[in-house]
């Protein structure tokens, strides 16, 4: 018997998701989403990812709206949604009313008309347009503020700055022949590209980044903006369809393309010593290495405590230098003599950098270099960093950036769509790399140290969860979320993965002495999370090869196919709140597919050895020819396994 409610055991929390109401606009289709507008499409081809209002404070920290007075007059091809929107946290209070009109000639109008109700510092105020990543490479027409126009392109490779400034009016094809044009006004805007970041978009934004900020808006202030989507060209007949009529899933495993990335955790430095449960869990995991990150200017004590506390077979040291750090490196090596850490890799990171230059690298490797760890460095945020300030690679091993998925959006089908970026940014990095891999980590829900922060003085409360901390991580979502991101990761032919840490809210298992908040994180002191399960199924075979796989909708199920010899295995994952039937295709003969939903995720937490026993039910594929068709519950991981 279940004792958590099935919302906290989907996604961590025990509330519904926001409703979605599909709306139609001539050919357009879309979704309105708590004041949003998403997947904007003409047929089957997506012309905007999202249309939404964005109010970023003088840390770029988003505060999120709340919708109310909602009214919608609706056709079958037309529509007016009507919606009042207010913006408000600590002392930051933006109210706006919103009006969006879908005409039956396929044109779509929103329109913002606020105010600020409160004295406040904001960074950004207003529109963000998000064209999907899908477009990287297309052609595309700019019309600039002053009414020049620009022949231009979405960025193929990641672009890392912005790509166009003083926008009015962006306009691509969509389909041969019909061309789609978003027009905004009430503010100047520009692109970036927010695959940075792991966003699936370019983002047009306001205001210019040129502009100073944060600027101190006062109450009174009033703030109206318009955006409008027109399609001209031969456009298609309105085709209106239920919105709830389900396409058929197919979930396609092809060849080998590559070994599984090392995979690992992280540990802090002051953490205590693993009981012999928890040393038993994580031994099951068979993870590659542990991560630890140490800054040398750290009292010797405190340094030399922290390594006799790492008794782990494999290392990644991450080691946090400043100005100082020839004295800082020497003295570590005086403490590693006398430790004998098992290190596989050093990543080396100089204080204050955004990205660390390769010169602290190569001091690095010349006071610990009698060793055959691999030596790398990057960035301790964002590809981001990385990408704009490129460190010579000729002396790096592998380069190295981490990744979270919230930098700008929150909710879980954004998240969703980050994961393909994942593996983007791994390609990216490849090419100017050189040489060296790529190590990818921590990959975390939430991000640490912000870098555009203009001060850390933090708003949080004794009763409220840390800013690093997402109800998610203990959740299915958060298992499924994972399994795409290492999908992304290893096909892109990434060195090595460090996810999360080891215990805690941050971790994959749960301490002894449970969450410090119960009430807002609803985890099983001294059980696991989902995601445990979902990296020991993927550990297994740590010394296999990932096989190329194709999801018909990686929204909505994705998932990751390995190679053992002659055995496979697939992992998949259902990131909705439905029951997805999907069909795999590229296995044959007899198999056994084992689920981790909300019938069994309790207790497959609370009892990680007895579930990990569990071989799964028989079932046979391929008899037909069209491969093994099986029921995913919401939010599930599937498990299947055949010999081929």
């Amino acid at each position: 018997m279940n004792l958590l409610p099935t919302n906290v055991l989907y996604y961590g929390e025990d509330k519904s998701l926001p409703a979605r109401i599909p709306l139609r606009a001539g050919a357009l289709s879309m979704i309105f989403e708590e004041g949003d507008l998403r997947y904007i499409r003409l047929n089957d081809r997506l012309i905007l990812l999202r249309l939404y209002i964005s109010v970023r404070n003088h840390n770029w920290d988003t505060v999120l709206p709340v919708i109310s007075n909602l009214e919608i007059e609706r056709q079958p091809d037309s529509f007016t949604l009507r919606f009042r929107a207010d913006h408000q946290k600590g002392n930051i209070h933006f109210g706006w009313n919103g009006t969006i009109t879908g005409n039956s000639d396929s044109t779509l109008t929103v329109e913002m008309d606020g105010e600020i109700l409160s004295t406040f510092k904001r960074n950004r105020i207003g529109f963000c347009v998000l064209h999907p990543s899908t477009l990287a490479g297309q052609a595309c027409v700019i019309e600039h503020t002053d009414g020049t126009v620009e022949n231009g392109i979405f960025p193929d490779d990641i672009d890392p700055h912005q790509a166009y400034f003083n926008l009015r009016v962006i306009t691509h094809e969509v389909i041969p022949g019909v061309q789609a044009e978003v027009r905004m006004e009430g503010d100047a805007f520009e692109m970036e590209d927010q695959r940075n970041w792991s966003d699936a978009s370019y983002k047009t934004y306001c205001t210019p980044l040129e502009r100073p900020f944060p600027v101190e808006v006062k109450t009174g202030d009033k703030i109206s903006q318009r955006v409008q989507i027109k399609l001209s060209g031969d456009i298609p007949e309105s085709s209106i369809e239920s919105d709830e009529k389900a396409a058929s899933l197919h979930f396609e495993i092809g060849e080998v393309i590559g070994k599984l990335p090392a995979i690992g955790l992280s540990v802090k430095s002051d953490v205590k010593p693993l009981t012999s449960t928890e040393a038993d869990r994580l031994a099951a995991l068979n993870l590659a290495y542990i991560r630890c990150d140490l800054a040398l200017d750290a009292a010797p004590t405190d340094l030399e405590s922290a390594l006799s506390q790492l008794s782990y077979p494999n290392l990644e040291l991450a080691l946090h230098v400043t100005d100082n750090a020839e004295q800082e490196l020497r003295q570590f090596r005086t403490l590693l003599d006398k430790a004998k850490p098992a290190v596989v890799r050093w990543l080396i990171f100089h204080k204050g950098d955004n990205s660390t230059d390769a010169k602290w690298v190569q001091l690095a490797r010349q006071i610990l270099g009698d060793t055959a760890a691999q030596f790398g460095t990057g960035s301790l945020t964002n590809f981001t960093e990385l990408n704009r300030e490129r460190p010579d690679t000729a002396a790096l091993d592998v380069v190295a950036y981490a990744m979270n998925p919230q930098r700008h959006s929150f909710d879980n089908a954004a998240l969703v769509e980050t994961l393909p970026i994942h593996g983007v940014t791994v390609q990216n990095a490849k090419k100017f790399a050189g040489k060296a891999g790529v190590a990818v980590g921590p990959v975390t829900f939430k991000g640490g140290l912000n870098p555009v922060a203009t001060s850390h003085d933090g708003d949080e409360h004794p009763n409220e969860l840390p800013a690093q901390v997402d109800v998610r991580q203990m959740s299915l979502f958060g298992a499924g979320w994972t399994v795409g991101s290492i999908k992304y990761l290893a096909e892109a032919g990434a060195t090595s993965i460090t996810y999360y840490q080891i215990l805690g809210w941050l971790g994959v298992m749960e301490t002894e002495s449970g969450s410090p908040l119960p009430e807002q994180f609803r985890s099983i002191p001294g059980g696991v999370f989902p995601v445990y399960h979902a990296l020991a199924d993927i550990n297994a075979y740590a010394a296999g090869h990932v096989r190329k796989t194709t999801s018909s909708d990686p929204i909505i199920v994705e998932g990751i196919a390995l190679a053992l010899n002659h055995d496979v295995r697939v992992v998949l994952a259902n990131f909705t709140a439905e029951t997805q039937r999907v069909t795999v295709t590229g296995i044959r003969g007899a198999v056994r597919v084992q689920s981790l939903d909300k019938s069994n995720a309790e207790s497959a937490m609370r009892e990680p050895e007895a579930f990990r026993t569990q071989q799964g039910t028989p079932m046979q594929a391929g008899i037909d020819g069209l491969g093994l068709t099986i029921d995913l519950l919401p939010f599930a991981l599937v498990r299947i396994d055949s010999r081929q």
